[in-house]
C-alpha cells in the first residue's frame, strides 16, 4: 500500500509566501485566532488548496496568485538619522518612506539598524526568506565597518575576538581587521554572525573605547553596492536572490520578468527615493548643527 502525500500546502507557508509574516509569527496567529480557511478558524496542521478561502484579520489572501506571486528582494543603503519601524511616534524619517510601493505584499526588512547607524539593509516580500535569513541557526555573518576613538592594542583585539560576557550573554567578532585612520581614531572591518541589538557598539564600549562611526557593508554573500547613492535602494537580480536562497537552504526561483510599465513604475520610485533622501539628509544636518 502506498502512502499519500498530503493535499494542499500548510497555512503557515501560505502566509510565510504571501510575505505577511514568518511561519513561526503565522503558526501563532493560527493559534490565536486570527486566520480563517473558508469561513471557519484554522488549526495547526491544516493545509488548504487553491480552492479553498484564506484570510488574516478579515484580510483574504489570494491562494491561486501565489504561486506565481513576484517576490521581490532589494537592497538598501540606510542613512543615519533614519529608523527602522515602520512608522515612528516622534515622527522622524522611516526606512520604508522611501521604499517602492507594493499591492497586497509588504516590505520585511532582514534584520534591524539603530538609527546611528548607516549602510545595508535587505527588504524581501518573502517572510520565509527573511525569517531563515535571521534566525541564529543559519549563522549567517555581517559585516561592519566602524571608527573608533581611543587606544586599541592587539590584546583588546584578542579580547574581542574570543568573547566578552555583555548583559545578555557572551559575545565576539569572528574577524576584526584594521583599515586604516590616524592617531587615536582608526577604522575597523569587525564580523559578527548575530543581529543582538547594538552588539557591534557594546562590544567596543565593554573595552572603554567609542564608536563613532558605524555601517554594514555585508550581509552574507551580499555586499552594500559602491554605486548605491545613501537613502536609495536597488534590486536584486534573479542571481542575487537565488545566492541568498542558497545560503538558507531555500530552492532556486524564477523572477517573474517586469513588463515595460513595471519598469517604468521602478524608474520613477527610484527617482522620488533619491529626491527623498536628499531632503531627509538636509533635516538630519540641520537637527545636528543645531545640537
Amino acid at each position: 500500500m502506498t502512502n499519500t502525500p498530503p493535499l494542499g500546502e500548510r497555512i503557515q507557508k501560505i502566509i510565510a509566501k504571501a510575505g505577511l509574516a514568518s511561519r513561526r509569527e503565522a503558526e501563532r496567529w493560527i493559534t490565536e485566532g486570527r486566520v480563517l480557511k473558508n469561513d471557519e478558524k484554522a488549526v495547526l496542521g491544516d493545509r488548504v488548496l487553491s480552492s479553498d478561502t484564506l484570510s488574516v484579520d478579515g484580510k483574504a489572501i489570494d491562494i491561486r496568485s501565489l504561486s506565481s506571486q513576484d517576490y521581490r528582494v532589494i537592497v538598501y543603503s540606510k542613512p543615519e538619522g533614519v529608523v527602522c519601524s515602520n512608522s515612528d511616534p516622534e515622527g522622524r524619517p522611516t526606512v520604508f518612506d522611501n521604499l517602492p510601493k507594493l499591492k497586497d505584499q509588504r516590505w520585511i526588512s532582514v534584520g534591524r539598524l539603530d538609527i546611528n547607524t548607516s549602510g545595508l539593509l535587505i527588504m524581501t516580500t518573502d517572510g520565509e526568506l527573511a525569517n531563515r535569513l535571521m534566525h541564529p541557526s543559519y549563522e549567517i555573518d555581517r559585516e561592519y565597518a566602524v571608527r573608533i576613538n581611543g587606544e586599541v592594542d592587539d590584546a583588546m583585539l584578542a579580547r574581542l575576538k574570543e568573547g566578552v560576557l555583555l548583559d545578555d550573554g557572551v559575545a565576539k567578532f569572528t574577524d576584526v581587521r584594521e583599515f586604516g585612520g590616524d592617531g587615536r581614531n582608526k577604522w575597523f572591518h569587525v564580523v559578527l554572525m548575530e543581529g543582538k541589538n547594538r552588539e557591534v557598539r557594546r562590544l567596543w564600549e565593554s573595552q572603554d573605547v567609542q564608536v563613532s562611526r558605524l555601517k554594514r557593508v555585508r550581509y552574507g554573500c551580499i555586499f552594500l553596492p559602491s554605486r548605491l547613492k545613501v537613502g536609495v535602494w536597488e534590486e536584486l537580480n534573479n542571481k542575487g536572490v537565488n545566492d541568498l536562497r542558497a545560503l538558507v537552504s531555500l530552492p532556486p526561483i524564477k523572477l517573474k520578468q517586469k513588463t515595460i510599465q513595471e519598469m517604468k513604475d521602478l524608474s520613477r520610485s527610484q527617482s522620488k527615493s533619491i529626491k527623498k533622501s536628499v531632503k531627509q539628509g538636509s533635516r538630519t544636518n540641520n537637527r545636528n548643527s543645531k545640537r
